[in-house]
């Protein structure tokens, strides 16, 4: 689809997406020889991402930090999304339901329709949350400069290389997550996120297993690979980070 097609369909301005294109928001998914950007289906849900992101008044740099890290989880967010989005029409029904009492001459005092307040507090509550989560400043800024000049094409090796070892995991859920082989996927998914993302340090890894089991949408997303999967991922790095601080501690 050509940017023109892509401003069309959306309703954002050609200038907007060239400008996205600049900050490395939203690249292209091919330029041809002639100079003009085309977007295939990925470029697009990245779009609305974005979008959903702009409705909750996130700036345009908090937006690409989130997206760029690596524990940032595309169905997570959508049911939040999802959630205050339903909100919105809970509150579009009851001013037309308003509208429509008026219509019939009943003369109402009720301006409850009117009231956002629940609303903006869960946007609130929500953009803390992210940024609480996908927020790790230090993180989030090396993920940034890191990744800015990634492609479509690196983004599909990455997400291909990120599934293969989540994959790997799930197929030795039901061994020992102190194992040898185990404890081989953490080293190796602590690597990939070091040289793909920013330094994956013991501490933040650590704080990664956590997540993948105390948030629930996190562990319903890497349970898709088979349920257990986020429990048996989350033990091996607990042993993992334990073992590795043991040895700093003797150092």
């Amino acid at each position: 689809m050509k940017i023109n097609e892509v401003a069309k369909l959306t309703g954002i301005t050609v200038r907007t997406l060239h400008y996205y294109d600049e900050i490395g928001l939203l690249k292209p998914s091919e330029i041809t020889e002639s100079g003009y950007r085309l977007y295939n289906e990925e470029a697009l849900e990245r779009l609305q991402q974005i979008l959903f992101f702009k409705e909750l008044d996130f700036p345009l740099t908090e937006i690409k930090a989130i997206m760029t890290d690596p524990s940032y989880n595309q169905v997570e967010a959508l049911y939040s999304h999802k959630a205050l989005l339903i909100q919105k029409r809970k509150r579009l029904d009851g001013l037309i339901d308003l509208v429509n009492l008026t219509l019939k001459g009943e003369c109402t005092m009720d301006f409850k329709a009117f009231d956002t307040t629940q609303i903006e507090a869960d946007k609130k509550k929500y953009a803390k949350e992210v940024k609480t989560r996908w927020g790790n400043t230090q993180a989030y800024v090396e993920s940034q400069e890191r990744t800015s000049h990634y492609d479509q094409t690196k983004w599909k090796c990455l997400q291909g290389e990120g599934d293969a070892l989540l994959k790997a995991f799930s197929e030795n859920r039901t061994g020992d997550p102190e194992g040898e082989s185990t404890q081989a996927l953490v080293k190796k998914w602590q690597d990939y996120i070091t040289e793909h993302f920013y330094n994956c340090t013991l501490e933040i890894l650590a704080g990664l297993g956590l997540m993948y089991v105390g948030d629930e949408r996190f562990a319903k997303n890497i349970d898709r690979n088979g349920v257990g999967t986020a429990a048996f991922m989350a033990k091996a790095i607990e042993s993992y980070c334990a073992k590795g601080t043991e040895t700093d501690e003797l150092l």
